[in-house]
């Protein structure tokens, strides 16, 4: 290889033309998934303490903010029900309630904005009553099989009210694949599965759950023995093969910037449709930092971002989505 003087890798840095022209990676509106929280009434929005500039929207709210989003390029939001507490129960039943909150929302956003895709999470814990993303057996630990029953009929009730894709984030073990056969005898060939294939027992996750209101419900108790070890990459990419064998379109990792080599690893190994969510806690900590005046926001917003692309995200969801997008078409 050339050296010094010969080579001055800092010619490709002097301009700004040339810095564009050689870029490795990308950000984009495209890029970003939108999460938005959903809760029942007209006209209500409600902040989230823990997550600033983040609010619960009710549906009519939705559309009209799903519209905005449109509007700045950004091609899709994830979709989060707030559950009254008086329908929560031990099996989560409301999950697969054809006329619930999700699934009026997703028939409304199809309807009103039918050009941005709808990705609806499925999992259980902001329907049951314990907070856990499953059901319980008599001795308190999460029932695989039992639970699998009740989220095919969830991610179905999704499917039939419209949803472009349906996202189990739960981390049972078989999901992915009884999913896929029951979406396709029901006739849903099209609706794309979004595994959330590696999805991390993380304490990043504590704003976001007051955020669909479930912090409560799960008083103190932990994920582990689902939700996967933070100290485990090479389990990660075991899950993630799975998932794809099952019938996944897209895999997921979560949390985010704290798991990139989790990214890199999947995108290398499989390349398959590869996404990554900025969890709450790392939006918080962000917001934290901007408020006190220590990090630059938009600048910090779109770093923190491009890093997911240069990882080998194809997709980020990300509480900031509509902010960069409003940056990114300056």
């Amino acid at each position: 290889m050339p050296t010094y003087p010969h080579t001055r890798l800092r010619r490709l840095r002097k301009n700004s033309f040339i810095r564009d022209l050689v870029a490795e990676s990308r950000l984009t509106c495209a890029d970003l998934i939108c999460p938005m929280f959903v809760l029942e009434g007209k006209n209500r929005r409600e902040t989230v303490d823990s997550m600033p500039g983040i609010e619960r929207l009710s549906i009519d709210l939705l559309i009209r903010e799903a519209e905005e989003l449109l509007k700045l390029g950004i091609p899709a939001i994830a979709l989060f029900p707030v559950t009254p507490a008086d329908l929560k129960t031990d099996c989560g039943s409301e999950a697969f309630n054809p006329d619930g909150l999700a699934q009026k929302a997703i028939r409304a956003l199809k309807e009103f904005v039918p050009q941005i895709g709808v990705i609806a999470d499925v999992a259980l814990d902001p329907f049951t009553s314990h907070g856990q993303d499953g059901v319980l057996d008599n001795n308190g630990y999460v029932s695989n099989d039992s639970t699998c029953d009740v989220l095919i009929k969830q991610a179905l009730s999704h499917a039939q009210a419209g949803a472009d894709v349906v996202a189990p984030s739960d981390m049972m073990d078989g999901r992915i694949g009884l999913i896929r056969s029951a979406l396709e005898e029901q006739g849903h060939h099209n609706t794309c599965i979004m595994a959330y294939s590696a999805k991390y027992a993380s304490a990043y996750y504590g704003p976001f759950r007051d955020a669909v209101g479930s912090a409560g419900n799960i008083q103190g108790g932990n994920k582990k023995s689902y939700q996967m070890n933070p100290a485990n990459s090479d389990e990660a990419l075991r899950e993630i093969a799975l998932d794809i064998e099952e019938g996944a379109d897209m895999v997921m990792v979560k949390p985010g910037m704290p798991y990139l080599d989790i990214v890199q690893r999947c995108k290398q190994e499989f390349r398959v449709p590869t996404f990554a969510y900025q969890v709450s806690g790392e939006y918080a900590m962000h917001k934290a930092a901007f408020a006190n005046g220590w990090l630059s926001e938009d600048e910090i917003i779109l770093e923190s971002l491009l890093a997911f692309k240069r990882a080998g995200a194809d997709g980020i969801l990300t509480y900031f989505a509509k902010q960069a997008a409003q940056f990114l078409n300056r």
